[in-house]
């Protein structure tokens, strides 16, 4: 593949995955648990279809070669999906994504603690500036009533950023089947809390369907794209590119809906997008040391 196809193919991801906050809001009355399981069962067909194709038939063998740190990825995907989920529907869509975007920086952090890995002097710049920018969103979500929106957001950027952490300890460089584990636990532990609640998976057929196609059209397919595309791309570059689905996510919904969001969330969140970008580039400018895990 080429590398100008490789972006093609990540922007187009995350174009599709910029689309998903205007979903959750065509959704009536499923709440955030009935969302993940039928948002997962339209996902898991679509990448273990993309699992199989990939194996030469062979998926199963995939999924079993992912061990341990694939499950714990797995688990950590059920905390991401379902506070994302939740958070975009008790905050802002702007205010959601921005901080779902600290995800990089709480991985470096856990991975210096945990797994002892070096991070550079500028991720830890990175890092601080980020860190002014998410206390400037959360405490405008204080202010607004939206506190639990925020501290979700937050939870879901941790369970990627341990989902990142996991394929780097486990040294899995397909993080497919991983996600598809991820699906799976989802649908389970939804079910789970539904029947703990008393609640009921039967929600209206409207919204099963949004899901669904949202789990197989915008999340699924987004992640076949990205897969593909990520292959000839350095990884501060995919942070880059990757960008892309924050900056259109508030957009949607301001056109379709003409949802905004305060000052404060756009300022706090341009102060973490600038230091994303920052680190970003500042390893651009390093020679990469290995290929990225995708």
């Amino acid at each position: 593949m080429r590398y100008g196809t490789g972006v093609v193919l990540v922007v187009l991801a995350a174009c599709l995955w910029s689309f998903m906050g205007l979903a959750i809001r065509q959704i009536g009355e499923a709440g955030t648990w009935a969302i993940l399981f039928w948002r997962s069962v339209g996902m898991v067909p679509v990448l273990f279809a993309f699992i199989a194709w990939r194996s030469g038939g062979r998926p199963i063998a995939r999924l079993r070669r992912v061990g341990l740190a694939g499950c714990v990825g797995g688990v950590g995907l059920v905390l991401a999906f379902a506070g994302a989920i939740y958070a975009i529907q008790a905050t802002t869509i702007a205010n959601a994504v921005f901080l779902f975007a600290a995800s990089p920086f709480l991985a470096a952090l856990l991975g210096s603690l945990l797994l002892r890995e070096y991070v550079r002097s500028a991720t830890w710049v990175a890092i601080a500036v980020a860190g002014v920018g998410m206390f400037v969103m959360v405490r405008e979500g204080l202010a607004m009533g939206e506190m639990a929106g925020n501290v979700a957001a937050l939870l879901s950027a941790l369970g990627f950023a341990a989902f990142t952490l996991t394929l780097r300890w486990g040294k899995l460089e397909d993080m497919m089947p991983a996600v598809v584990l991820g699906g799976v636990f989802s649908m389970i532990a939804a079910a789970l809390v539904l029947g703990v609640q008393g609640a009921s998976l039967m929600v209206p057929l409207r919204d099963v369907l949004i899901s669904m196609l949202m789990g197989a059209g915008l999340l699924g397919t987004g992640m076949v794209l990205y897969t593909l595309g990520s292959r000839v791309i350095p990884a501060a570059e995919l942070t880059l590119l990757s960008m892309v689905e924050v900056m259109l996510a508030p957009v949607w919904v301001f056109l379709m809906l003409g949802e905004t969001a305060s000052s404060g969330t756009f300022l706090g969140g341009g102060i973490l997008m600038a230091a994303v970008a920052g680190n970003a580039l500042s390893g651009m400018r390093r020679k990469p040391y290995a290929p990225p895990i995708t």
